[in-house]
C-alpha cells in the first residue's frame, strides 16, 4: 500500500546535523506551511506539551536497518529496529513528546525536540494525561546508559 503524506510545518533550531546526545536545551520554533491556515493553532496553548510526528528526511535510505545494536555498542543486546528509536527505520518517521513553551500566530516554541532544522512535521497532537500509560513502564537496563546524555 503506498501512503503520501504532506509536510504541515518545519523545524526551525540551532540544531544541523542528527548527533545522539545533547538535546534538551534545544528551543525549537514550528511554523505551518502556507497551506495550513493560522487557526490549527487555535488555543494551543492551553495544553503544556504536544506530541511531535516528523519525517528524518536526512536520514539516508542506504543507512536503514531491521537490527543491529543500538549506537553499534558492543555491550548492547542485538535489537529489532521496532525495540529502539533510531532514525534509521523503514518509514523514517519519529515521534517526541515535547513541552509548549509559546504560542505566537503560525508559530510555536518548543522544547524537548530531537530534530534537526529544517525537517518537516507531518503532524502535533496535545498530548492528554489518558493516552499515557497506565501503570508502570517497563525498558531494559541499557537504555537508562543508553541516554544518560540525551536530554542534558
Amino acid at each position: 500500500m503506498h501512503i503520501s503524506l504532506q509536510s504541515i510545518a518545519t523545524v526551525s533550531n540551532s540544531r544541523t546535523e542528527a548527533t545522539d546526545d545533547y538535546w534538551g536545551n534545544v528551543i525549537t520554533e514550528i511554523v505551518l506551511e502556507e497551506h495550513i491556515p493560522t487557526e490549527a493553532f487555535t488555543n494551543i496553548e492551553m495544553f503544556s506539551h504536544l506530541e511531535i510526528v516528523f519525517y528524518f528526511d536526512k536520514a539516508d535510505d542506504g543507512d536503514m536497518v531491521y537490527s543491529g545494536r543500538p549506537r553499534g555498542n558492543p555491550a548492547y543486546p542485538l535489537m529489532g529496529i521496532f525495540g529502539q528509536r533510531k532514525k534509521d527505520r523503514p518509514n523514517k518517521i519519529g515521534l517526541c513528546i515535547v513541552e509548549l513553551l509559546e504560542h505566537n500566530g503560525r508559530t510555536i516554541k518548543i522544547k524537548g525536540l530531537d530534530a534537526i532544522d529544517g525537517t518537516p512535521v507531518l503532524d502535533i497532537k496535545p498530548v492528554f494525561r489518558e493516552f499515557l500509560p497506565n501503570g508502570e513502564t517497563v525498558q531494559p537496563m541499557w537504555v537508562a546508559d543508553l541516554m544518560k546524555n540525551y536530554w542534558v
